[in-house]
């Protein structure tokens, strides 16, 4: 199975995250309006598979780095609590077949694993509602003490994922490890907690944030309930970046394509043109890809390059590794893309015009074949 290679000199070696670890059902809403406060709704309960945030993202880094696949391979710890059910069972399965090393998921005696209900409107847009009381809400200080060492180790080719989910108190403190540690410290945030998350001076404890259109413009912006313009949501993210030398930033610009800004400097990368079959999950897809970019050595970014076609590009950054990651997710009905490795995405990436880049296959190597009960079968 081909794999990227984490490069030790510029890369990283490992990646170390918390965040929500659950499962989910997905609803095809009837009608494109958007859910009103008060409207009961109609929807096909559809037959996909849906995940929480950190699961996804670090499935993804599990699958492309090689992880638990020979001497070569890429340790991912989650560190997170499920529930003693059914779904916790089957998702801790899931993620030690994919090749992550689940020692630091605690398994909860009361509490249930984490559930989400997501719903999609005709176009493949859509949302989530997450279980608020499950078990990710029982993820204490204990807990993080217990792969602290881990993180210690790694120092500055360690990977720190920081990602929604659970409680921003414990987000906080995983980040003030992660510093102490000299991590390089990754976080998402969810719309509703990027107010709170500044003022508990968390975005200062970031050196990668990823956020959609939405949610920078929460970051960025003066009037919270307001999605700045494509244009001015760069030149507030370029500004920003140009005035904290150590912060990246990510955003989404849903089926058009991501930015990425670095020192005042950014980079826009166009999604192929698709009829997605759902966008769920598809903003964590592209994290993951930006992540396994860079732990493999690529450029965050190509400063000051733009364009409009994914079709004629050559794939050499880690942001075109993490668009070619999200736009192949969103073929998927569900939320993880279970055919998702490196030979399916170069090859979609062809089939839809672009080119892989000398940099990026030299930066990948043959490591041990997968193991089918990684993921559930597509069927």
């Amino acid at each position: 199975m081909l794999a990227l290679r984490a490069n030790t000199e510029h890369g990283f070696t490992c990646a170390i995250g918390i965040g929500g670890i659950g499962a989910g059902m997905v609803y095809a809403l009837q009608g494109e309006h958007e859910l009103g406060r008060n409207e009961s709704r109609l929807g096909e309960l559809l037959d996909s598979r849906d995940y929480c945030k950190l699961h996804i993202v670090l499935h993804y880094v599990a699958r492309f780095m090689g992880s638990g696949r020979g001497p070569a391979g890429f340790p991912v710890w989650p560190v997170g609590v499920v529930g003693n059910d059914a779904a916790g069972r089957q998702i801790l399965t899931e993620m030690s077949a994919a090749g992550m090393d689940t020692q630091f998921v605690r398994t909860h005696p009361a509490l249930k694993t984490p559930f989400s209900v997501c719903f999609l409107y005709p176009d493949g847009s859509g949302g989530n509602i997450t279980s608020s009381n499950s078990a990710a809400g029982a993820l204490a200080a204990d807990d993080l003490r217990a792969a602290s060492p881990y993180m210690k180790a790694a120092g500055a080719r360690g990977l720190a994922l920081c990602i929604p989910e659970v409680p921003l108190e414990l987000r906080r403190n995983f980040l003030e490890i992660a510093s102490d540690c000299g991590n390089y410290r990754v976080c998402s945030f969810v719309l509703g907690e990027i107010k709170e998350a500044q003022r508990m001076g968390l975005l200062a404890l970031t050196d990668l944030l990823a956020l959609n259109q939405e949610e920078a413009s929460a970051a960025l912006g003066d009037d919270p309930g307001h999605v700045l313009e494509d244009g001015l949501l760069a030149e507030y993210a370029a500004n920003l970046t140009a005035s904290r030398p150590r912060l990246r930033m990510i955003v989404s610009a849903g089926r058009k394509g991501a930015y990425g800004f670095e020192g005042g400097s950014s980079q826009f990368c166009p999604a192929p043109v698709l009829q997605p079959m759902s966008t769920a999950g598809a903003g964590d897809a592209l994290l993951a890809g930006v992540v396994c970019g860079l732990a493999a050595g690529l450029p965050f970014i190509k400063r000051n390059e733009s364009g409009s076609s994914f079709s004629g590009r050559i794939l050499r950054t880690a942001l075109d590794f993490g668009v070619l990651n999200a736009s192949f997710s969103v073929t998927s009905p569900h939320t993880i893309h279970p055919d998702a490795v490196l030979k399916n995405l170069f090859a979609f990436a062809e089939s839809h015009g672009a080119s892989i880049s000398d940099s990026l296959r030299c930066a990948c190597y043959e490591c041990e074949q997968m193991s089918p009960e990684s993921v559930p079968d597509s069927t």
